[in-house]
């Protein structure tokens, strides 16, 4: 099988409307994925304060300037959607629509866009027309709750759960899945509603199963997932560092006890009433020597041992460094694309798009007059 490097998405032409956070990343992963995302920003960026250099959820894109608020930036907007097969925009809902780029006024230009709209609280209900940010988002789903030890506050885990993983992937999945449909006979554009607590919501289907079934509390730190079970969790180590064990099957969890040096010492796994004791002495043990040296002992086991990186360590480690997962590109170390595909691979095409850079450009690929005025439609 001859692999083409265009990346499985060659072909597709994405619009992305500026905004911060999930949308971004989501029009990065398709660009990621081989299609020619077209980033318009608008004049004086988009707020966030990062040098646009940096920012690497631009990474694969082209942009172009354009003022969504005048006349002639509208048209030459639509101009593009005409051409395009997703349009992808994180407004809280009305925006779009007044800026005159709304699902009607671009599907009526072209009926088979996808068009993928990226919010926290989605387009309709009673907070859709609130401020919010990811720690709001996965409070009222649940998925908050979960995350931190008995008794102590929930944990942040930065933005990744809300913004990326119960946002922009649902929003990646969305889209394709619209895209799908719309080249199918008898298929059309549609608009893919893409709320972050929609997704988080669904991201908990398993436990709430799980609740169903009597086999989750509906509290932190009390479950076999959440930290609550001491085969399960993160242990510090000598110098101040941790290691992470996930020695959930009883086999996985002989070998860890045996390399741990405790098997003689500890009660039985499904004694829960001693689960405390175990803790303990797994807690004792973790700190008797540093992570280099857990990690050294538990090296090539099926005990389910590995150590807590920091994000500037991972790179080096030995399984990474095989895979290629971090990559180096315009002098910054990032992650690669992913997934990864046999005949069709993604790659890093170009550094992240600086506002205006690809105007001429796009204008010459996309079949579509951006650099002079044009008539208002």
């Amino acid at each position: 099988m001859t692999a083409s490097g265009n990346g499985p998405l060659a072909g597709v032409r994405v619009v992305e409307l500026a905004g911060i956070g999930p949308g971004p990343f989501a029009a990065m992963h398709l660009a990621d994925l081989g299609a020619d995302v077209v980033r318009v920003d608008r004049p004086g960026g988009a707020g966030l304060g990062i040098d646009p250099a940096r920012d690497l959820t631009n990474r694969g894109k082209r942009s172009v300037l354009l003022d969504l608020k005048t006349d002639e930036g509208r048209a030459r907007t639509l101009d593009l959607v005409e051409k395009a097969d997703i349009l992808v925009e994180g407004y809280r809902p009305g925006v779009a629509e007044r800026l005159g780029v709304g699902p009607d006024a671009c599907l009526a230009r072209n009926p088979r866009l996808v068009y993928g709209r990226m919010t926290g609280w989605g387009q309709d209900g009673p907070l859709a027309e609130r401020a919010g940010h990811d720690i709001g988002y996965i409070a009222v789903t649940g998925a908050l709750s979960m995350v931190g030890e008995a008794d102590r506050p929930p944990v942040v885990p930065a933005n990744l759960l809300g913004d990326y993983a119960g946002g922009s992937l649902y929003l990646v999945i969305g889209v394709l899945a619209a895209l799908q449909h719309a080249r199918s006979e008898g298929g059309r554009g549609q608009v893919v509603d893409a709320a972050i607590v929609d997704g988080a919501a669904h991201l908990t289907t398993m436990i709430h199963g799980m609740m169903a079934a009597g086999g989750w509390q509906d509290r932190r730190g009390a479950n076999l997932l959440d930290g609550g079970c001491p085969f399960y969790g993160t242990y510090e180590t000598a110098d101040g560092e941790y290691m992470a064990v996930g020695a959930l099957e009883q086999k996985f969890y002989d070998e860890f006890i045996t390399l741990l040096g405790i098997a003689d010492e500890v009660p039985a796994r499904k004694d829960f009433g001693r689960w405390d004791e175990l803790r303990e002495a797994v807690a004792a043990r973790f700190k008797s020597r540093s992570r280099a040296e857990w990690t050294a002992v538990f090296e090539g086991s099926d005990a389910c041992v590995a150590p807590v990186l920091g994000l500037r360590e991972a790179a080096a480690h030995p399984h990474l460094a095989a895979r290629s997962t971090f990559v180096d590109h315009g002098g910054v170390t990032q992650p690669a694309p992913a997934p990864r595909f046999s005949a069709t691979p993604g790659a890093l095409t170009r550094p992240p798009a600086l506002p205006g850079a690809h105007t001429a450009d796009v204008a010459r690929d996309w079949g579509v007059d951006l650099t002079a005025p044009q008539e208002d439609r």
